[in-house]
């Protein structure tokens, strides 16, 4: 087993006894600790739960970790535990070198209340590296002139350790011709030295063998040993002499490959071989001798890579200038690396928030950032801002940290996402800058009501619509996101002559499309008004309202109603009553006829259908009169039948139809005169029956005849009256009546005047009524108050049935 596998195995029992040092913390949160190198992965480093004041299950809840730049981790967090531990092995010499103390610094964050903790670790040196020569044997040559107590510089030793446990002191093998000298400078450094105690005699011996041990300090003692063989020469008694003992000289960092940094200078007093010097690099650990090439015959210095300011800003270099036979001197060159501004910022995002609501107030918390610049001085000075003109600033923490903060309240609808630039800028000359890119989004709260483009709609459905069509549809807009957008619709409820709105239309929650649930009447609803809510589904929900006014369109579904003639409800036929001697144009009578439609679809005209006797009747087209075509003659019959058709002007129109039965005879007695011709009746329980009746009739006729008498002679003054009349007023004529009154007038029209004689056979009594005509209704023309009244006779009469029991004469 060698000396290092030995001092191995009791370093690591050494271990034990070594476990972490003490804790201090010093003002502005920083903490410190000190641990042996070597140790074992997850050894115990410090309680950093205590020292933060946290309980350890608090390390993971409030997002406790490590933030370091750019290093290879050393250390992790124990969340179980709450302690601080080793990540690996840490080797002290391959950290920090041989510098006198080895710190490691980085910061430990507790992310829920960025805060920043400065944590220092020192790093303790053991006893793990045994003295080096990086040599295993040395040749030195020595003339055997060479005066005893000459000194011949040996190679030193090289213990990366430091304090006790690096080189303490040098010891040489027994022999008879030579002593070692351990020389000693003010740096603490030690130079062995062979001492030549006796003259050397080339032909007794030739070669001496022997063997250089250097001793480091440490417990147990680490030692490493170096051949020397010396060979004796003839007389070579001067070895190079530098001309000074150390070069310094200054360079900046970004000197190009290659570059001669300076010329070293050796001399020999001595001649010929034992004068030529050569000049090497002693061998140094590190990567020295791959950053620097000596010209071993100039003595030129110069570089291979570039430097790099940031790794190291100070070489020394130590030298050798050797002569022929082997005699070499010694010096150091020092050089120091300048900073130049060849390194950008660095900015490290340490936390970052993806999202804020809008309603953040100022100074809500984005993101903790971490700004860092390589170089130095004014080089290593930065300053750092947002780009634009964002609602964004940053706030100073500790150290080099920046907080990003709102500078203001945001709305998502005016800017939904911000992609913010951070510039960080060094005080170079020129200056060096890094943008750092951050996207932000803006979370939505429901801060706005569902908004229709209208102020109100109006909506048109043709009636006789059938159940479930579609009859309009509403948009509302809403400038939120998700479940904040997301509209229903709904009515209002009302009632409409009676019942639920609800019954009528419906509107679709998710489309806003409205459906009929009823076929639409416009004879009975004309119109609906509607107010239609409109509302999102946020928490609490918003709405907003707007009207919707739904008109029902006409279509011609109804048929024309004829008003007059109308049938009895006794189930005899109507008789108007035309005397032989009427002139053409006398007015017989007057159909009237209404429409439940409107506008065009109720527009009437009146035509003449089917008549018995053509040409002896018209019936205007609009104003539904029939009048008498030409002069009554004798030969007319006395029941004469008419149809009359009344048709309306919808697509297609519709149309109905009325039959008149105009009984022509100057009087009364006369329609009498013809029903006494009639067949009598066959029932012999009739005969007495019909004996009264013909009492009755002719007592009430000779009443009537009187009357009729003293009418004739009225209504021919008013004809006369109504014929100056019809010159002035003939341009009324073409109106069609259903301009000017509507149902309820045409009724008080049929009111207006009637003359009834009934002459009942079974009730054994008779009636006659004789109210005054009104000529105040409009629908009367001036040609119509000289007109003859109609007679209403029984139409069993007319046709002679001998079953018949009754007749009813009607004057209107």
């Amino acid at each position: 087993m060698t000396n290092y596998q030995r001092f191995r195995k009791c370093g690591r029992l050494a271990l034990l006894c070594v476990l972490l040092g003490t804790l201090c913390k010093t003002g502005g949160g920083q903490i410190r600790y000190s641990v042996s190198e070597e140790l074992d992965k997850g050894s115990f480093v410090g309680n950093i739960a205590k020292d933060l004041g946290l309980e350890p299950q608090e390390l993971a809840e409030r997002g406790v970790r490590i933030v370091s730049r750019g290093r290879t981790q050393l250390f992790a967090l124990n969340p179980r535990s709450g302690s601080l531990v080793t990540a690996g092995r840490i080797d002290r010499e391959e950290l920090c070198a041989q510098s006198p103390q080895c710190l490691v610094s980085f910061n430990i964050l507790v992310e829920d209340k960025l805060n920043i903790f400065e944590v220092e670790i020192e790093i303790k040196d053991l006893n793990d590296n045994a003295p080096d020569f990086l040599m295993e044997e040395l040749e030195i040559k020595i003339g055997e002139l060479t005066v005893p107590g000459t000194r011949f510089p040996l190679k030193t030793a090289f213990d990366p350790d430091v304090g006790t446990n690096s080189l303490l002191n040098y010891q040489l093998s027994p022999n008879d011709y030579f002593s070692l000298a351990v020389k000693s400078v003010t740096d603490g450094a030690k130079y062995p030295e062979l001492v030549l105690q006796r003259a050397l005699d080339r032909e007794e011996k030739k070669v001496h063998q022997l063997v250089l041990i250097a001793s480091d300090g440490g417990d147990p003692v680490h030692s490493g040993n170096l051949g020397i063989q010396v060979t004796v020469l003839d007389a070579n008694d001067n070895p190079p002499v530098f001309t000074q003992p150390e070069y310094r000289v200054s360079v900046e960092e970004n000197l190009p490959v290659g570059t001669r940094l300076l010329t070293v200078n050796a001399t020999d007093p001595d001649e010929g071989f034992n004068a030529q010097v050569s000049y090497v690099l002693d061998k140094m650990p590190g990567k020295i001798a791959q950053i620097f090439y000596l010209n071993s015959v100039t003595g030129d210095l110069s570089i291979l890579k570039n430097l790099d300011y940031e790794d190291a800003t100070f070489y020394e270099i130590k030298i050798e200038a050797q002569d022929g036979p082997g005699l070499l001197s010694r010096a150091k060159i020092l050089i120091t690396v300048l900073d130049v501004n060849d390194n950008a910022p660095e900015v490290t995002i340490t936390s970052l928030t993806g999202s804020v609501p809008e309603e953040s107030t100022a100074g809500r918390e984005i993101a903790l950032i971490n700004v860092h610049d390589r170089d130095s001085g004014q080089n290593g000075q930065v300053t750092v801002f947002v780009l634009g003109n964002m609602p964004f600033n940053l706030e100073k923490s500790i150290n080099q940290y920046y907080r990003l903060v709102t500078a203001r309240s945001l709305d998502r609808e005016q800017e939904s996402e911000y992609n913010i630039t951070l510039r960080a800028t060094d005080g170079g000359s020129p200056p060096l800058s890094t943008d750092t890119h951050i996207t932000l989004h803006v979370a939505d709260i429901n801060d706005n009501p569902p908004a229709f483009t209208h102020a109100s709609y109006s909506a048109y459905i043709p009636e006789n619509n059938p159940r479930g069509a579609s009859i309009f549809s509403l948009t509302a807009q809403d400038p939120d996101s998700i479940e904040n957008a997301h509209i229903t619709y709904a009515l209002t409820e009302d009632t409409i002559q009676g019942a639920p709105l609800s019954t009528y239309v419906s509107i679709n929650s998710d489309t806003g499309v409205l459906y009929a649930l009823h076929s639409f009447d416009f004879e009975q609803v004309r119109d609906l008004e509607l107010l239609v809510t409109a509302s999102d589904s946020g928490n609490p929900p918003l709405s907003s309202n707007v009207s919707l006014s739904l008109f029902v369109l006409d279509q011609n579904d109804n048929t024309p109603e004829i008003l007059y003639p109308a049938l009895p409800t006794d189930g005899s036929t109507g008789v108007e009553l035309a005397p032989r001697s009427a002139e053409p144009g006398y007015l017989v009578t007057k159909v009237v006829a209404v429409d439940r439609d409107s506008g065009q679809n109720a527009w009437l005209s009146y035509r003449l259908l089917k008549a018995s006797e053509p040409g002896l009747f018209s019936v205007g087209l609009h104003t539904g009169e029939v009048r008498t075509a030409r002069a009554l003659l004798d030969r007319d019959a006395l029941k004469q039948s008419l149809v009359v058709a009344v048709q309306d002007h919808g697509q297609p129109p519709l149309s109905a139809t009325v039959t008149l039965t105009v009984a022509v005879a100057d009087s009364i007695p006369d329609i009498l005169t013809e029903l006494g011709s009639l067949k009598p009746s066959v029932d012999p329980d009739d005969s007495g029956l019909t004996l009264y009746l013909v009492v009755a009739v002719a007592a009430v006729s000779c009443v009537f005849l009187a009357f009729v008498i003293v009418l004739l002679a009225l209504r021919l003054r008013h004809w006369h009256l109504s014929r100056l009349l019809q010159a002035s007023g003939s341009g009324l004529t073409g109106v069609p009546a259903s301009q000017f009154v509507g149902v309820d007038g045409v009724r008080a029209f049929l009111q207006t005047y009637s003359h009834e004689v009934s002459l009942t056979a079974d009730s054994r009594g008779s009636h006659v009524i004789f109210p005054q005509p009104n000529y105040a209704d409009t629908l009367i023309s001036q040609e119509s108050c000289g007109k003859s009244e109609p007679l209403l006779i029984s139409q069993d009469l007319l046709e002679m049935k001998g079953d018949s029991n009754e007749f009813q004469v009607s004057f209107i």
